[in-house]
């Protein structure tokens, strides 16, 4: 697949997360099948969005789906991140695929044909620029949702492409976001981490490359926490997690946790 990681991340040793104080309450079961989502659909910036999150909320994160779009294992994390800790979020989701992501039997490829839309599906609808252009407008439109019109901060977390996204929004000439998470993040380049202003987490699975957030984190130059679940495959905090498992779901929830835990100290 051109342009694309061979899943989108690396290897690094575990380290803790050190003076957190997140207060992660108990947060609720995670669900295994059948999810139910808390939040409501509303129209942010022209695009279907997922909100979720008490509407008292003064903080916000930015979600950006993977690939796959829309998916109950998705719409569950941003639930999580929404009420799961004492500090409570406002949660947003756009579509930004607008009702046509990459249909999920096309990852990992098996065919020449998965191969051939994946490709195109990465150079067209998920070419970064275009989903880039409309993140202030989002965030704009968002604030009005907030007690008094503007969150007090902005976060952002990224799946896979979302990664990419959530990462190139944190750059040099980022002023709307104070924190940023990419899991199993795609297309990682450790050029990209040079530039990135705020303080970062990014949690890699099993099929991403070690060499590649090896180097992207020696290139970090904000507050960092970065961390291989080594048990896990490219995609479990989205739309590729087998939630049915119990080690899936332990780590799942633990990684959600982790993100909340950052943000509680950076947001």
């Amino acid at each position: 697949m051109s342009g694309i990681s061979k899943a989108c991340c690396s290897f690094v040793i575990p380290r803790s997360i050190e003076s957190c104080d997140a207060s992660i309450t108990k947060s609720p079961p995670v669900v295994s099948k059948g999810y139910q989502a808390k939040g409501e659909y509303k129209t942010i910036n022209g695009l279907k969005t997922y909100v979720t999150g008490p509407e008292s909320a003064t903080k916000a994160i930015l979600v950006i789906y993977d690939i796959f779009g829309f998916f109950d294992q998705t719409i569950q994390g941003a639930d999580i991140l929404a009420t799961s800790t004492d500090q409570k979020y406002r949660v947003f989701m756009p579509d930004f695929f607008e009702g046509s992501p990459a249909d999920i039997s096309w990852y990992p490829p098996t065919t020449q044909e998965h191969k051939e839309k994946l490709g195109n599906f990465f150079s067209t609808k998920a070419a970064p620029p275009q989903t880039l252009s409309k993140v202030p407008n989002v965030v704009a439109e968002g604030n009005k949702l907030a007690p008094g019109g503007n969150f007090q901060s902005w976060s952002i977390l990224g799946y896979c492409w979302g990664g990419k996204i959530a990462t190139l929004a944190s750059g040099a000439d980022n002023k709307l976001f104070k924190a940023v998470a990419q899991c199993h993040p795609a297309m990682v380049d450790p050029n990209d981490a040079k530039v990135v202003n705020i303080p970062m987490v990014f949690l890699a699975s099993k099929d991403e490359t070690p060499k590649d957030v090896k180097d992207f984190e020696a290139n970090l130059k904000v507050p960092k926490y970065v961390e291989t679940f080594p048990t896990q495959i490219h995609g479990w905090m989205a739309a590729r997690s087998d939630l049915e498992n119990p080690e899936v779901r332990k780590e799942y929830e633990r990684g959600y946790k982790t993100v909340l835990e950052f943000f509680h100290q950076h947001s």
